[in-house]
């Protein structure tokens, strides 16, 4: 990867989303900065550092300039148990908002004491610290802005906040049109976020984090031009934000097998059993299942993925998160009787919890296709793998992510998951064994629609490589980006 030449110190310091799933691949990013000359500082507490500092150590000692700042999280303050520290911690309301609590108070320090500490020329911090716009401009630099998005997604978002389409329909399932996006893409009521049907005050919050972003320099996403462009450029042209797509970042800075597998091991857990299997597998014969690191279905839901994951006959890793199992894991979480016995007898699944190696797997030759939640970390890195999906969204812009996947790129297919889902409210609608069956067989069956869809899939996976190599797309965008924010320090010095 090139270096642009380090005349002057460039300082950049990152504000993740205390969020495992935001934490990934802003490091990445950092990472990259790291790379392309940046000295980078990282602020985070001692438990999430533990997610990503590994890598960080391996970086620093390999010569980039690139540390993280521990700062001492407030969580007996607000009736916190300690190591309570992050969003993916949890999963009740109640315990979410005594984060979000805890980080009140910690923002003020951070914004007061620690950002200022590091004498930065660049924050790059979280779409949802808006405040950090504030910081930037008190302190004379730039503030880049990291959304957990994609260009779509945005888009589409922004259109329905600012026409309303959704109003205009007699039921939650009746079809709309999203108005102005370059691509026809109908959706319904009970798939949009909960913020834009009512106002409460995550609403109060969006709208925030928006206007913020609009005093910012630009926006950066883990995105690419050839997935995405389209959609960049129309987001530019409606928002008149400044906007670039530096990924895949999971390609661009995990290039060999050990930062594979450290990359989100918070538990420190050895992977060898599940490569073993993998590899005893032919190729393409494996399903990845995976939610994301949020999402906890309740039993009845899990039970019905568990029949129909048996019921097709694949071979499959299904990672399953939920908390508050009994001894064996089965009975809490939904699991029929027997399953995880079974399976093991069959030499057909593989249950993982606590943590999963996903680069590694998604990119492992037995692997063929990808269950997913269309969280874009997972929708990003399946694609930069090459891996067709089955759908599954549930909520946050994940039926936006699905519309991405299915229609605009044609390298996935619905499961059939219908409403928005709050994790903390009933699940009022279950997908039932025989869709997961069906979305499961289809994908890794033989006909030629699924064989072009899994065509589609790994051309764009070769392009999302091209796309961080040395010419290509994102790679250019980053040190476009680093020139423009290495002559505003330039120009200000003078």
């Amino acid at each position: 990867m090139s270096m642009l030449p380090q005349n002057n110190e460039f300082r950049i310091t990152v504000l993740p989303l205390f969020a495992s799933g935001h934490i990934i691949p802003i490091i990445d990013i950092a990472r990259l900065f790291a790379r392309h000359g940046a000295t980078v500082t990282i602020i985070a507490t001692e438990s999430n550092a533990s997610i990503f500092q590994n890598n960080i150590d391996h970086d620093f000692a390999a010569g980039f300039k690139i540390q993280t700042h521990i700062v001492s999280f407030p969580g007996a303050e607000v009736g916190l148990a300690p190591g309570i520290e992050n969003y993916s911690d949890v999963s009740s309301r109640h315990l979410q908002a005594k984060i979000y609590q805890a980080f009140l108070i910690l923002d003020k320090l951070i914004d007061q004491v620690i950002i200022p500490a590091t004498r930065p020329d660049c924050i790059l911090s979280d779409l949802s610290h808006p405040w950090t716009t504030d910081t930037a401009e008190r302190l004379g630099v730039p503030r880049l802005v990291f959304s957990v998005s994609n260009f779509m997604a945005y888009s589409a978002e922004h259109s329905v906040m600012q026409h309303s389409p959704h109003q205009k329909v007699a039921s939650d399932t009746e079809e709309f049109e999203i108005p102005g996006l370059p691509h026809h893409i109908q959706m319904t009521k009970c798939q949009q976020p909960e913020f834009l049907l009512r106002r409460d005050r995550f609403t109060a919050m969006m709208e925030s984090n928006k206007q913020a972003e609009r005093r910012s320099y630009g926006t950066v996403m883990n995105t690419f031009y050839e997935l995405d462009g389209v959609y960049l450029e129309h987001y530019k042209k409606i928002t008149g934000i400044k906007a670039w797509g530096l990924g895949p970042v999971s390609l661009a800075v995990n290039k060999n097998l050990r930062e594979k597998i450290e990359r989100g091991n918070k538990s420190g857990m050895e992977s060898e059993e599940l490569v073993e299997w993998l590899n005893s597998k032919e190729p393409n014969s494996v399903l990845f299942v995976s939610f994301g690191s949020m999402t906890r279905f309740p039993p009845p839901q899990m039970a019905e993925i568990a029949h129909g994951l048996e019921d097709s006959g694949i071979n499959f890793i299904w990672v399953i998160r939920n908390k508050d199992k009994n001894d064996s894991g089965e009975a809490a979480e939904g699991l029929p009787e027997g399953f995880q016995q079974m399976i093991k007898n069959k030499n057909r699944g593989f249950i993982v919890r606590i943590w999963a190696p996903q680069l590694l797997i998604l990119e492992h030759p037995s692997t063929g296709g990808f269950l997913t939640h269309c969280g874009w970390n997972s929708s990003i890195e399946g694609i930069s793998a090459g891996q067709p999906m089955v759908t599954w969204p549930v909520s946050s812009e994940q039926f936006y992510n699905e519309k991405l996947l299915t229609e605009v790129l044609q390298v996935g297919v619905p499961v059939g998951a219908r409403r928005w889902w709050n994790m903390s409210d009933e699940m009022k609608e279950i997908v039932s064994r025989e869709n997961v069956e069906k979305g499961v067989g289809f994908l890794m069956g033989a006909t030629e629609e699924a064989a072009a869809i899994r065509e589609r899939a790994k051309q764009l996976g070769a392009a999302a490589n091209r796309a961080v190599q040395s010419g290509g797309s994102s790679e250019n965008n980053l040190i476009s980006l680093m020139k423009e924010l290495r002559s505003i320090k330039v120009n200000d010095k003078d």
